[in-house]
């Protein structure tokens, strides 16, 4: 259907009488040529004389047939008249036939290949046999030409023709085509996999803004060309720890080097992988490694370990591709290359992810019962200057050894002696589930993992003690069984097993050193966890200048004399340029009108909102402690600012600000609620104190927006004592401005229609998030938000949608639902309502996206924003820019001088605008990095931009102007952000969605039940909606 907004109207997508899929049946009419010895008929058989059917004698495989052809069914096919035999094609000598026909004889030698392959294509020189380095290298010649020997005539064959739909003609772009291939349009079938739709080729690279040098964590990787062999790796049985694993492999090759293994070194993943330099000995080959008691375990054990070769490492792809000579990206040689640079790091540290962490490194406390581990991050890329290997400090929450009671102590803060109540018990099963303990009351040391914990204290926990069916407490049979009287009776026991559970008291286990923490980390935690690891450039830098040296990886046996992999010690220097900031304009009826911001940031002394929003219906509430004097002192200071700012604030409140219990929030928010709709007015802006105690803000939030229809300001009770800290008011009148639809600030240029890529077509942007739930939470939905600008040209209002979608699902499932919902289809409508126009220009940002995931994320995300369109009118197909933004990766940029004022801010950080777009980014596709704000503490991090699919044709420099632009019109501040507004918006608005989702978090349920079996099986739950958004909350920016 239509919609009304759009006018015109063709017939529906995909309207066929046959459907794309259909086949149509043709009898081929095809071409032949006759060759001495064979007539028009070919009798049965294989290849040996057969009595003829129909013709003379033959010779081949199928059937023949001395019938005249039959003209094709098909009119696109024009039916050929048979031609008689002449006699001159029958007296060809056998010899002939065979070189005209390839049938080599006993006598024939196989044709020499032809020598016309281009020389790129030369695995090895010509001299020397040895063979080529990878089977994948070997190319097939192509069709020198058709064949024209020979008398020509018609046959039929048993081929039937399935017809595609032919896309339509692209419409011609005045530029260069930047797009190797686009997603498909109407009527076209989509593409069969993820590598049929490409990002396009880097179009350039960037000039614009003032040169300078950077140093980046990356350092260069050469590899020669050695034979990499991948092989399979099955051990059983199996063991669900990969260290374990890693030790059943060193033990094999010590066992085995020499007699077996051809003395070579094996790179193992830890799973079911593993790789070499040059082959081994066997093609498949079993292996019986023993474990003795030295490597933990109680007795030996005994696993048998399968290795069979599985394919070879292509390197020559891999060049190909660093040279831009081929698109595809040779996942699986990096990865061989990555797992061989990982191999020795895995073995001495813990691994989590692609870090590695000891205590060597560098330790402290977290709180809780955890300590935190320094570490260092690895990772290896393709990049312009070839293999790179990034490098970064990190710091990861370690579980601290120390018994499970002193843990429960300080995870709960509460003396022991005292029973846990319900929900202190469920916080302690969540913290403890699948941690590994050992006990050593026995004359030995047993590890088992914690499957849960006992709802009875230890000492009213019973169990049957033999078969007689007599009960004792847990408690009594230590002391009975082994002499030990518990300090903590009251405590409850930790539980092992699933089928029968094994009690055992908290305080006779401790728990193993170097497990990581995988569960959200509280205010405090993260906040020491961050002094750890925040450290300015300079001691940054030389942070990981040491822990390269200190790796050693040129001196390492596997990594250097067997596979040849040298790794550059000093830190890419790269090119890069400072791009100058943009012109805000604010409203002219202020002393200043415009300014031009400085290092990344400016003020709004003497300036308005170019757009104050209007505020006649307000009122306030006070949850917290202070007075009410207090109070109202703060709101008249703050409706003040917002006044002097250019907003039309009334300066009475609709109904009196009143103080109210901070336990009966949702009560005191409907009767607000029914007190305004007494006075027939509605509310636009409610002003609430918090309670002093955090954990109501959630409440508040979706009360507000999901039930009652009005946007809230929030303000902390400690902040209202500061009536003269100008910049918090100032903050929050920002924050309030848009909340009730006004604007701040825009782009001068944008305001002036001078801006490319924007400013000459009615254009949205949109910006799209994917949050998932903490660690440890197996059962709550990924919330997917997705806002879009409202304004054109100005792009600064953003109006904001939310969806829940299944656990950790990363592709956002509601943009297209069908031809009458979905996330894209409500934002282009409102956005015609707003502007009355249709965008002809379409730029998505796009958060939250790993780099396994682009051709995903390419496929259907922009497959949904095209049929959202076409939906809404046939024919309208406004052109799409989809960029990937991405923030979580290790890739830092020194100053090249940490000593040079004019190249680093107060922070000793690179300066705003900082863009590079070489060395270090994709070797063919457009993608930079982008330090679009200001340093504040530590070492900044850049924003990664990667464009996935353009039909815009933006240029590097377009691009990056334009992203680096949009980072000035963040609402919240008056500084520039790290990353581009609409991906911040989207990640504000799925945030806020959280709180949506009521209950559940204090529940002793698991995600998880066990079957009869006693297997845990992963519950499946039921998506539920989130609750709708009030219409007019969701026009205006309420995440704000």
């Amino acid at each position: 259907m239509t919609h009304p907004s759009f006018q015109k109207k063709i017939p529906k997508y995909c309207k066929k009488k046959n459907g794309p899929h259909s086949t149509t049946l043709l009898c081929y009419t095809t071409r032949i040529r006759a060759a001495g010895g064979r007539g028009p008929q070919q009798p049965t058989g294989r290849g040996k004389k057969q009595p003829s059917r129909g013709g003379g004698p033959g010779r081949g495989r199928g059937r023949g047939s001395s019938a005249t052809p039959q003209h094709s069914i098909s009119d696109s096919v024009a039916p050929l008249e048979q031609s008689p035999m002449p006699l001159a094609a029958a007296s060809l000598s056998r010899e002939m036939e065979q070189k005209l026909t390839f049938q080599a004889s006993s006598s024939t030698s196989v044709p020499a290949p032809r020598t016309q392959v281009p020389a790129e294509l030369a695995v090895n020189p010509p001299q020397g046999p040895s063979p080529p380095a990878s089977k994948k290298a070997l190319t097939i010649p192509a069709r020198p030409g058709i064949g024209s020997l020979g008398q020509k005539t018609i046959v039929k064959a048993n081929h039937f023709l399935v017809p595609v739909t032919k896309p339509p003609a692209p419409t011609p772009q005045p530029q260069d085509p930047a797009v190797v291939a686009v997603i498909p349009q109407q009527g076209q079938l989509p593409p069969a996999s993820t590598k049929a739709v490409r990002p396009p080729a880097r179009p350039g690279l960037g000039s614009f803004g003032q040169k300078t040098i950077v140093k980046a964590n990356h350092f260069l990787v050469s590899v020669a060309d050695r034979d990499l062999n991948h092989y399979d790796v099955a051990i059983s049985p199996e063991v669900s720890s990969k260290k374990v694993y890693r030790m059943i492999m060193d033990q094999l090759v010590k066992s085995f080097h020499a007699s077996h293994l051809g003395k070579r070194q094996l790179a193992y993943d830890g799973r079911k992988n593993c790789y070499t330099a040059g082959p081994l000995p066997f093609v498949s080959k079993d292996f019986a490694v023993t474990l003795d008691q030295d490597s933990g375990f109680r007795k030996e054990h005994e696993f048998k370990v399968s290795i069979k070769f599985a394919s070879k490492a292509d390197l020559h792809h891999l060049k190909e591709f660093l040279q831009g000579r081929q698109l595809d990206n040779p996942h699986e040689t990096i990865q061989c290359l990555d797992v061989v640079l990982r191999s020795k790091t895995s073995n001495s540290y813990e691994a989590v992810g692609r870090s590695f962490f000891h205590w060597d490194f560098g330790s402290g406390k977290v709180g809780d019962g955890l300590d935190y581990w320094k570490g260092f991050y690895q990772s290896l890329h393709p990049t312009q200057m070839g293999l790179s290997l990034n490098i970064d400090m990190s710091a990861r929450a370690f579980f601290e050894p120390i018994l499970v009671s002193e843990f429960v102590r300080e995870y709960l803060n509460q003396d022991l002696n005292r029973p846990l109540s319900d929900q202190d018990r469920i916080k302690v099963k969540r913290a403890l589930k699948g941690v590994k303990v050992e006990s050593k009351y026995l004359n030995y040391t047993k590890r088992f993992n914690i499957t849960g914990v006992s709802t009875e204290p230890t000492e009213r926990l019973m169990f049957t003690i033999d078969a007689s069916g007599a009960q004792i407490s847990v408690s009594e049979y230590f002391r009975q069984q082994h002499s030990i009287v518990l300090m903590y009776p009251r405590l409850p026991a930790i539980q092992s097993g699933i089928g029968r559970p094994i009690y055992i008291p908290m305080e006779l286990c401790k728990i193993v050193e170097g497990q990581r923490y995988s569960r959200k980390l509280n205010g405090r935690q993260v906040t020491a966890l961050l002094q750890a690891t925040c450290k300015r450039p300079a001691k940054r830098e030389g942070a990981i200048r040491t822990m390269v040296e200190e790796n050693n990886y040129n001196h390492d046996e596997l990594v250097n004399r067997e596979l040849g992999i040298q790794i550059r010690r000093e830190l890419m220097s790269v090119q890069a340029r400072v791009l100058p900031p943009p012109m805000l304009k604010y409203h002219d009826s202020g002393r200043e009108n415009r300014v031009q911001p400085n290092v990344g940031q400016w003020n709004m002394m003497n300036k308005k909102m170019i757009n104050g929003g209007k505020v006649d219906f307000w009122t306030c509430v006070n949850f917290s402690r202070s007075n009410d004097d207090v109070v109202d002192r703060f709101i008249r200071e703050l409706v003040n600012k917002c006044r002097s700012r250019g907003m039309e604030f009334s300066p009475d409140p609709l109904v009196p600000i009143r103080t109210k219990p901070s336990n009966q929030i949702e009560k005191s928010l409907i009767g607000i609620h029914s007190d305004c709709l007494e006075t027939r007015k509605q509310l636009q802006l409610l002003l609430v104190i918090l309670p002093d105690v955090t954990g109501s803000y959630g409440l508040i939030k979706r009360v507000c927006e999901t039930e009652l229809g009005f946007v809230s300001q929030c303000c902390q009770p400690q902040n209202i004592l500061k009536c003269n800290n100008h910049q918090y008011l100032e903050n929050v009148s920002l924050k309030i401005n848009v909340k009730v639809g006004g604007r701040n600030t825009v782009l001068e240029q944008a305001l002036l229609r001078k801006m490319p890529y924007l400013s000459d077509m009615p254009t949205i942007i949109f910006g799209a998030d994917v949050t998932h739930p903490q660690p440890g939470d197996e059962s709550s939905p990924s919330i997917a938000a997705v806002v879009a600008s409202m304004d054109w040209p100005e792009v600064t209002k953003y109006r904001g949608l939310v969806s829940a979608q299944c656990h950790r699902e990363e592709i956002i499932q509601d943009l297209y639902i069908n031809k009458d919902s979905g996330m894209i289809r409500e934002h282009l409508v409102a956005f015609y309502q707003n502007t009355k126009l249709k965008p002809s220009r379409l730029i998505f940002y796009r958060d939250g996206v790993s780099e396994g995931q682009f051709n995903q994320v390419l496929l259907y995300e922009v497959d949904a924003i095209r049929k959202a369109c076409n939906e809404l009118q046939t024919d309208y197909q406004p052109r799409i820019t989809f960029v990937v933004v991405q923030k979580r990766h290790h890739t830092r940029l020194f100053p090249a001088d940490h000593r040079s004022r004019n190249t680093t801010d107060k922070s000793g950080n690179i300066l705003p605008g900082t863009v590079v777009d070489t060395t270090i980014c994709h070797p063919n596709q457009l993608s930079f990095y982008l330090c679009s704000h200001a340093g504040i503490q530590g070492t900044s991090h850049p924003a990664h931009y990667h464009v996935l699919f353009d039909e815009n044709k933006f240029s590097a420099d377009s691009m990056q102007m334009l992203t680096y632009s949009l980072c000035y019109t963040y609402a919240r501040c008056t500084r520039s952000v790290s990353i581009v507004p609409p991906a911040y918006y989207a990640h504000l608005a799925a945030f806020r969605a959280r709180y949506y989702i009521k209950g559940g978090d204090l529940s002793d349920n698991g995600s998880a039940a066990a079957g009869p079996d006693g297997v845990m099986r992963e519950r499946v739950r039921e998506v539920r909606a989130l609750p709708a958004i009030m219409d007019n909350v969701k026009d205006v920016m309420f995440y704000c």
